[in-house]
């Protein structure tokens, strides 16, 4: 994505520094995720992946510099006000509530729209039994694009984690976001279930922004649109799959080949 793409700017991270004590986490890093485009967010490990997302999330406050989302006319967000924003993420951890079933663990995401009204429906009060009824459906259709659907009855703790994982992202889809964050999606799934969440993140694209932060190289190389390299905080390249595969600095720091 080059400097003359017009698409409005979904997410910025403007000169963004973290600091805990002494240990400069995040190092003035910028980078922009536009609409319609899938970002990957990479480095080595320590590189501040994870501090970069937790900024993202709302979960942690820059030392330094602003986070925005210029699209949704909103400054940095606190975790809890994300989904009325229309950001949508998912953790490591697939936080799924243990005494809900599948679909209802879908159907919860959509308690953050307005109007959203899901624990009435899931309840079966009398206000909620017609809304129960179009979440139940919309909470099916995204568990059988995951193909998950047979596994809509069970409890997560019936689930192998791979499933799990999806179920986590079905849930986020169900809050109808403009900006998916996307924290280690591919870690548990087998080759299989990557490819069929390949298509789907692609397919996503057409209606949303997407930033990911993942360790699979193979799965990151053909997905996204654009890639942020960090190493020790600070952003050593950004570009194309193609630029970044090839670029000295990447390759010394993240794939340890010094040319």
């Amino acid at each position: 994505m080059g400097d003359t793409d017009t698409r409005a700017v979904t997410l910025a991270f403007d000169h963004v520094s973290v600091r805990f004590g002494g240990l400069l986490a995040l190092n003035d890093v910028t980078f922009n995720v536009l609409e319609h485009q899938i970002v990957g967010l990479i480095g080595p490990n320590g590189a501040g992946k994870t501090t970069a997302f937790n900024v993202a999330c709302g979960f942690q406050k820059p030392t330094s510099g602003t986070i925005s989302f210029p699209k949704l006319g909103r400054g940095r967000l606190r975790p809890p006000q994300l989904a009325g924003a229309g950001v949508a993420r998912t953790l490591q951890g697939v936080g799924l509530f243990s005494h809900m079933s599948v679909l209802e663990n879908v159907m919860a995401g959509a308690q953050s729209r307005p109007g959203g009204g899901t624990w009435r429906a899931i309840a079966g009060l009398p206000s909620g039994v017609r809304q129960e009824r179009l979440l139940r459906a919309e909470a099916l259709e995204h568990l059988e694009r995951l193909g998950i659907a047979p596994f809509a009855a069970a409890l997560p703790s019936g689930i192998p984690y791979g499933v799990a994982k999806k179920v986590s992202i079905a849930r986020a889809l169900m809050e109808r976001p403009s900006l998916l964050m996307l924290d280690e999606p591919a870690s548990g799934l087998d080759e299989s279930e990557l490819e069929v969440f390949t298509h789907l993140i692609i397919e996503l694209r057409e209606s949303m922004s997407v930033l990911l932060v993942e360790h699979n190289m193979d799965f990151v190389m053909q997905l996204v649109d654009h890639l942020v390299v960090l190493n020790f905080g600070q952003v050593i390249a950004q570009g194309s799959p193609k630029d970044i595969s090839t670029n000295p600095d990447v390759l010394a720091a993240y794939l340890g080949i010094d040319e």
